[in-house]
């Protein structure tokens, strides 16, 4: 009986630390932060059990598609939600490289599937590139303006 009362001890003083954690909010920053590992993890995963020879090809489209977007939310939880301005075609990049690991590693799969993999990655390229001249136009400008004199500054003179 000391034995089975030192055991719910124990037990009950474990549940009043969760209690006690719960109330003071760790387990919702924690969730809040951490919450982009339930896309990863699966995203994971499946790369884990394709290369363990355990599922086909296949599950790489997904694996893929789910560990690109669970890297972006993780960006977005760093650096604040307002960065998904500047990422969001990143949204077309995880299907590419889903479909470009799918090409890579399955030695039956179409050219077609290199093609889509291709054409995505070059649209979501120049998403990205369109985005930041929008959002950083003024200061690619700007930079480019300094170079320009700092070009002409410093460069030696000929002929005078």
């Amino acid at each position: 009986m000391a034995r089975n009362s030192y055991s719910i001890g124990i037990l009950l003083i474990g549940l009043a630390v969760l209690l006690l954690l719960g109330k003071l909010g760790v387990f919702h920053f924690l969730f809040s932060f951490f919450w982009p590992i339930f896309v990863l993890g699966p995203g994971l995963l499946f790369h884990i059990l394709y290369f363990n020879r355990t599922w086909p090809a296949g599950v790489l489209v997904p694996g893929g598609i789910l560990t690109t977007y669970g890297l972006m939310f993780f960006f977005c939880n760093i650096f604040g939600w307002g960065s998904m301005a500047y990422i969001w075609p990143g949204f077309i990049l995880g299907v590419a490289v889903g479909l470009y690991e799918l090409h890579l590693f399955d030695r039956g799969s179409d050219r077609g599937v290199w093609i889509a993999a291709l054409v995505l990655g070059i649209v979501s390229a120049v998403l990205f590139g369109i985005t930041l001249l929008v959002q950083l136009g003024i200061y690619v400008i700007a930079l480019l303006l300094v170079a320009a004199g700092l070009l002409m500054i410093f460069r030696r003179r000929s002929g005078w």
